[in-house]
């Protein structure tokens, strides 16, 4: 209901005629489409950031956007800790999901600690693009640098370059800047990374072995799916470039559809198979309790580690000399059926509904669900179901599939077991 509150109200302030470019005011299908986007930190858009919204309209998409990549819950309990409000328990408890904090006890603590994080990264993440966003556009560049700092640190994608100067049409016209790319790459990365596993990070610092077990399997899972796709986009992608420009368009690209969304090169000239690996990261998304969305490298981890274990006949599955337990598998499988049956049907219904490509619909949903905001361009076209269908996903792939299962229904303690009978699989 936080999100709900935050898009609705997003999405009537967008309408207001002083922020757009024109002084008209915006149809409200398009704010809502344009807020939950915001919200959900995705990035798919209907109305170009940078020539239709005025610099207020610029501000409030900012705004939604790092309350979507903090999440309602922790933006609001940082208001009530700033105002010196004391937290209650169930606010507490609410907020331990929402950041995915091992203890109750930790929470006031953690949010802190992740209150100051942010601002530090996204502080030095704008300081470190100024002198080039300053050089190309001059005062405005200042604003460039704090928006797409935000915009890169919450895994949003939003970018104000899309329609301006035919020289810098979007970021495709920094395809060549190390700079502006190993900003974003690290920014992207950080964000999405998790904040129990910042807090490992500060406190062990290269301990490895100290760490929580959920911040070493988000780790090495994230490192494997940066480093793999990034070995294919070098050899079946890019062979045409230069060497340095290919090693930086591959890491990019394996990057930034982690539910980033930026693009640096054309995505509609990538080959089939490009797009099809991009679609798998982009449905996998980033790890629990981080700025990110989709599946979660966690969620992804404990699926191919029980599959290893059914493998191997062990009772469940091990990591790191720990047995993860069969609540956490089922949820995780849960949730891969959930995220793929959403994915799929959506990219039927759109594809059956527009009389488009299926692959061109799936890179769409996938896009969506996954919270990541890259497009082949497709999003500004459809009509007005699809899109409904597109914030649906954007809506379900931010808040968490159990989240709205468990919003959605009541628990019976007093159901009885039925009997068990053996059902065979594979």
């Amino acid at each position: 209901m936080g999100f709900a509150g935050v898009i609705l109200i997003g999405a009537l302030l967008l309408m207001l005629p002083f922020c757009a470019r024109d002084g008209r005011v915006t149809p409200f299908p398009d704010t809502l489409f344009t807020a939950t986007s915001a919200v959900c930190v995705t990035g798919l858009v209907v109305r170009d950031t940078a020539t239709h919204w005025s610099a207020v309209g610029q501000a409030l998409i900012l705004l939604m956007i790092q309350i979507g990549g903090l999440g309602v819950v922790s933006v609001a309990v940082s208001v009530g800790l700033l105002s010196g409000r004391r937290i209650s328990l169930r606010q507490k408890s609410a907020l331990q999901d929402s950041i995915s904090a091992p203890k109750v006890g930790d929470v006031t603590r953690l949010i802190k600690f992740v209150l100051r994080c942010v601002l530090l990264f996204e502080l030095v993440g704008a300081l470190a693009l100024l002198p080039l966003f300053c050089r190309d556009y001059g005062l405005r560049g200042i604003w460039l640098s704090v928006f797409h700092a935000v915009s890169a640190f919450c895994n949003a994608g939003f970018d104000l370059l899309g329609s301006e100067a035919a020289r810098f049409p979007s970021l495709t016209g920094y395809v060549h800047s190390a700079h502006l790319q190993i900003v974003l790459i690290l920014l992207i990365v950080i964000g999405g990374i998790g904040f129990l596993t910042w807090e490992d990070v500060v406190k062990y610092k290269w301990r490895f072995r100290r760490y929580r077990l959920q911040s070493k399997v988000a780790l090495i899972t994230s490192a494997v799916l940066i480093l793999l796709p990034a070995v294919y986009y070098f050899f079946f992608e890019y062979g045409a470039d230069p060497l340095g420009q290919r090693i930086l368009n591959a890491l990019f690209q394996a990057v930034t559809p982690r539910t980033a969304g930026f693009n640096t090169t054309d995505l509609s000239a990538m080959s089939p198979a490009g797009r099809a690996v991009m679609i798998g990261l982009m449905l996998i998304g980033g790890s629990p309790g981080s700025t990110a969305g989709g599946l979660k490298t966690t969620t992804v981890a404990v699926l191919v580690l029980n599959a290893i274990a059914a493998a191997r006949r062990r009772p469940s599955p091990e990591i790191f000399g720990r047995r993860i337990d069969a609540d956490t598998v089922r949820n995780a499988a849960s949730l891969i059926c959930i995220y793929l049956m959403l994915f799929f049907c959506a990219g039927v219904f759109i594809s059956a509904r527009e009389g488009l490509p299926m692959d061109v619909c799936l890179f769409e949903t996938a896009s969506a669900v996954g919270t990541v905001g890259l497009t082949l361009g497709l999003t500004p076209q459809l009509h007005l179901a699809s899109r409904i269908v597109l914030m649906v996903l954007m809506y379900f792939g931010r808040v968490g599939g159990l989240t709205l299962i468990y919003a959605a229904t009541t628990v019976d303690k007093n159901v009885s077991r039925l009997p068990q009978e053996r059902i065979t699989v594979g």
